[in-house]
């Protein structure tokens, strides 16, 4: 016995030293793996300066979500603003004992290992929600030792490095859950379409269950298997003493109820978005769609809704005025008998310009039976779209009303349906009482109240194939205030706006004038509106050009054969005024003119311009003539919410002192201590130039250039005035407003069709055309089809806005002319008119271009008006 108990002692002893020369080794082993890997680990500190891979958002100028791009949807939340019962919903499904181990835990790892032993594959990491952590910062998700090696380092140094707190938020914020969702605010938007605090206990545990596998848990794509991870997780929950019983058995009874939604947009300008994107890409190069930038644009959402509203709106009367082109597509009849591919072949049909596409399941004589994409089947009404069909036949005639839906439609047809809601009274005011009603016995009659019932109908319509184009500026800096680059993005990426260049027609010659009046011509000087004949070696024929309608007034006034919008007088003053000097005056609005032909016919607007070329041109006009940049992107914020990048436009200033060319505006020059914002003209300009008159001046803004003179610009803008008071524009007087003027265009064709004009708040142009540049219809001109879509819009845009017509510079005067010479008028007869003071007929200047009258005029038939003069022009003069 005494040699068994020393044998035994003697094996213990053996035993312990083995175990502990394994223990030392497995040390060394991991020491000498350590050592190995440890240089090649990432530096856990860039943890706690970590960017989480952020889209880019685009936002209108009144901080209205327009646009999100990027791969990796996300929106980052404080761990503080997490739902704590959310949280615990996370450390139920991925690692209850979170606050407990060190960042690593052994029991997870033995288990990992067992499994592996047992099935001879890796079937779980054993990973803490550290460790996913590391592995979604700093590493790959391949499934080798040596990457499990490396996480389980990382983790302990995280741990060292960071609180429990912080590194959940990091967890929270960066993992992966489908979608292209990256954390579980921005999931929670794509799932549920809200914030994360505002989910139930259900969707919390939906939402915990989808870190283990975002596609097989996917309550979207696969809502069984998502379910029972989450009623798993919920049980989990319960067990740990995270929620009541009562609470489980409401949360397990809950449906699944999400959902996908798409980016969720304030509202959606895509044009407006993708023009920023470029910009941001521009700045950031592709950082842009991944660092969490905000791009404030200058777009005012209230315009950019009243800009689309109108040009759909007016494409879609034109489009009418043309007839109806049948249904979109024509499918197999057969499909009508599978639910399934009927479905699908409606939702590959995107909807445009708010009209939804159906399918037409039967005909009736008078009616339309359809069905939409969600399976309803509705009725469309004779009189809701059908009884006014006219087939189209060309864009210059139509065929005669259709007397029965079967002479256009057939069942498997695709058409377009637009939903209007609308309000019927029913009943009548006066009813009379029953005569065997005791109570009545009195009662001639009894007043009977009448009731609004809210009804539904479907209108037919049709997506036009005509495009359009509609941009408005502010004429004091040229930011982008409203911007539709097509009917609907969906159906166009293609931006009219700023890649459509067209023909602008006798849209441009406002900047021929102005040209004119620059160089000695006055609103009354008298040019032949004849016939003429070119034989230009620059032209490839002989060229006729003409007036529309064909007829010619003779002698002509230039104010008046702008607002009539003659063709050969524009001709004429072009030649007379020379190429090379109208040339040198229209680059000033910002045109390439190294571009444009040198013939005459540029007088006729024939070079390419795109609309928001044209607008940047008008805007010289509604601000007396200060040439501006057009720009979108007014401010850059990065995550943080710094200031990256801030626009400083060129910005009119009419109180700073004349300057041809254009130079920094040095604002610590201007002092305005005593003058609050708002007192006077001066002050307001400050205020729009983003100074502070109070502190002196703290920026540098670059000021606008100066193209023409304030008399020039003055007197042009009474003209163009003209054209809506007694020209191509008549249709504006609708909107009841005298500081409005513009200018119609149409090219031949016609072809396109134009409206430019402004008031002093707003310069905008619209366009229609085909993008084909195939003829609109002989009946259609500018003050046809692009005029109404610009009455529409600045009607919107300038409600509750004051009429602000231009200040009266000095040195303008008023004259008597006859309207037929252009001299002055004998006596009390004639018009008024206005000129430059040194251009009154019959003043001493001899400046090219000239006067009707050499001689001086009668003081009793002028008046110096200038800008003290309140004195309003004669109601003649317009």
């Amino acid at each position: 016995m005494p040699d068994m108990s020393r044998f035994g002692r003697s094996r213990l002893i053996s035993l312990f030293f083995l175990a502990l020369a394994a223990a030392g080794g497995g040390v060394m082993g991991f020491a000498s793996i350590f050592l190995y890997l440890q240089p090649g680990l990432p530096a856990v500190d860039n943890l706690r300066d970590v960017r989480l891979q952020t889209p880019l958002r685009i936002y209108s100028a009144d901080m209205q979500l327009i646009g999100e791009f990027g791969e990796k949807r996300r929106k980052p939340i404080a761990f503080e603003d997490t739902p704590p019962l959310f949280v615990q919903a996370i450390l139920a499904a991925e690692d209850d004992g979170f606050y407990e181990h060190q960042g690593v835990s052994l029991k997870g790892l033995v288990r990992a290992a067992a499994e592996l032993a047992r099935t001879g594959s890796i079937q779980s990491g054993g990973s803490t929600l550290t460790m996913q952590v590391a592995r979604n910062f700093f590493l790959s998700r391949e499934q080798r030792f040596i990457r499990k090696f490396n996480e389980i380092l990382l983790s302990l140094q995280i741990e060292r490095e960071l609180t429990k707190d912080e590194i959940l938020e990091l967890y929270i914020n960066k993992i992966y859950l489908g979608n292209r969702a990256y954390g579980f605010q921005a999931a929670s938007q794509v799932y549920y379409g809200k914030n994360i605090d505002q989910l139930t206990l259900a969707q919390w545990a939906m939402m915990a269950g989808l870190p283990k596998a975002p596609s097989a848990y996917n309550p979207i794509a696969n809502p069984s298997r998502a379910l029972q991870r989450r009623n798993w997780i919920l049980r989990r929950m319960l067990d740990l003493g995270h929620i009541d019983k009562e609470s489980y058995t409401l949360a397990i009874t809950a449906p699944v109820t999400a959902k996908y939604h798409s980016r969720n947009l304030d509202i959606s300008f895509p044009y407006i978005a993708e023009m920023a994107r470029k910009e941001a890409v521009g700045l950031f190069g592709e950082s842009a769609y991944t660092d969490g930038y905000r791009v404030i644009t200058t777009v005012d959402a209230r315009l950019q809704a009243a800009a689309r509203d109108a040009l759909q709106k007016g494409l879609l009367t034109y489009d009418k005025r043309h007839g109806y082109r049948g249904p979109e597509q024509r499918l197999d009849p057969a499909i009508l008998h599978d639910s399934d591919k009927l479905i699908d072949a409606l939702k590959s049909v995107p909807v445009l310009g708010e009209m939804v596409p159906a399918v037409v399941t039967e005909v009736e004589e008078r009616s339309l039976k359809v069905q939409l994409d969600d399976r309803r089947v509705v009725t469309v009404e004779w009189e809701n779209g059908l009884s006014q069909i006219r087939p189209y036949i060309s864009e210059d005639a139509r065929g005669p009303k259709i007397n029965a839906a079967a002479e256009i439609f057939a069942p498997g047809d695709i058409v377009r349906l637009r939903h209007e809601v609308v309000e019927v009274e029913t009943g009548s005011e006066e009813g009379y009482a029953d005569v065997g009603d005791p109570f009545a016995a009195n009662v001639d009659s009894i007043q009977v109240e009448p009731t609004t019932v809210t009804t539904e109908r479907w209108i037919l319509d049709q997506v036009p194939e005509a495009q359009g184009a509609l941009v408005a500026l502010n004429p004091s800096d040229g930011a982008i205030r409203a911007l539709m680059g097509g009917f609907d993005f969906r159906q166009s990426h293609f931006n009219r706006v700023t890649q459509a260049a067209r023909q602008p027609g006798s849209s441009f010659k406002p900047f021929i004038y102005a040209a004119a009046l620059a160089n000695g011509y006055t609103a009354a000087s008298i040019i032949n509106d004849a016939p003429i004949v070119f034989d230009d070696a620059n032209l490839e024929d002989v060229w006729r050009p003409e007036n529309d309608g064909g007829t010619f007034l003779g002698p002509t006034r230039l104010r008046k054969a702008l607002y009539l919008s003659r063709n050969l007088v524009s001709i004429r003053l072009l030649r007379a005024l020379g190429m090379r000097r109208a040339m040198d005056f229209v680059e000033g609005f910002g045109f390439d003119t190294s571009k444009m032909s040198r013939d005459l016919s540029v007088a006729l607007g024939s070079q390419a311009l795109t609309p928001l070329e044209i607008a940047t041109g008008y805007a010289a006009f509604a601000n007396g003539g200060f040439r501006v940049e057009p720009y979108l992107v007014n401010q850059v914020l990065d995550v943080n919410g710094s200031e990256v990048y801030t626009a400083l436009p060129p910005t009119v200033c009419n109180m700073c002192p004349d300057e041809t060319e254009m130079e920094p505006l040095d604002l610590q020059v201007i002092q305005a201590e005593s003058v609050e914002v708002g007192e006077t003209e001066e002050a307001m300009e400050l205020e729009a130039l983003s100074i502070s008159p109070a502190s002196g001046a703290a920026l540098s803004l670059p000021r606008a250039q100066r193209i023409m003179s304030p008399q020039v610009a003055f007197i042009m803008d009474s003209i163009l005035k003209d054209v809506i008071r007694k020209g191509t524009g008549k249709k504006a007087l609708a909107m009841g407003r005298s500081d409005i003027g513009g200018k119609t265009g149409t090219t031949n064709g016609p072809r396109d069709a134009w409206f430019s004009g402004y008031s002093q708040h707003l310069a905008a142009s619209a366009w229609v055309g085909f993008d084909s540049n195939t003829p609109i219809g002989r009946n259609e001109y500018g003050g046809s089809a692009a005029l109404p879509i610009w009455i529409d819009f600045m009607s919107t845009a300038l409600e509750g806005l004051e009429e602000k017509n231009m200040l009266q510079p000095e040195n303008i005067v008023t004259v008597r002319i006859d309207p037929r010479t252009g001299r002055r008028a004998r006596g009390g007869s004639g018009i008024f008119e206005i000129f430059e003071a040194d251009t009154v007929p019959g003043g001493s200047s001899t400046r090219l271009g000239g006067n009707p009258d050499p001689q001086p005029a009668p003081a009793d038939n002028s008046r110096v008006v200038n800008s003290t003069n309140e004195e309003a022009l004669p109601e003649e003069l317009f």
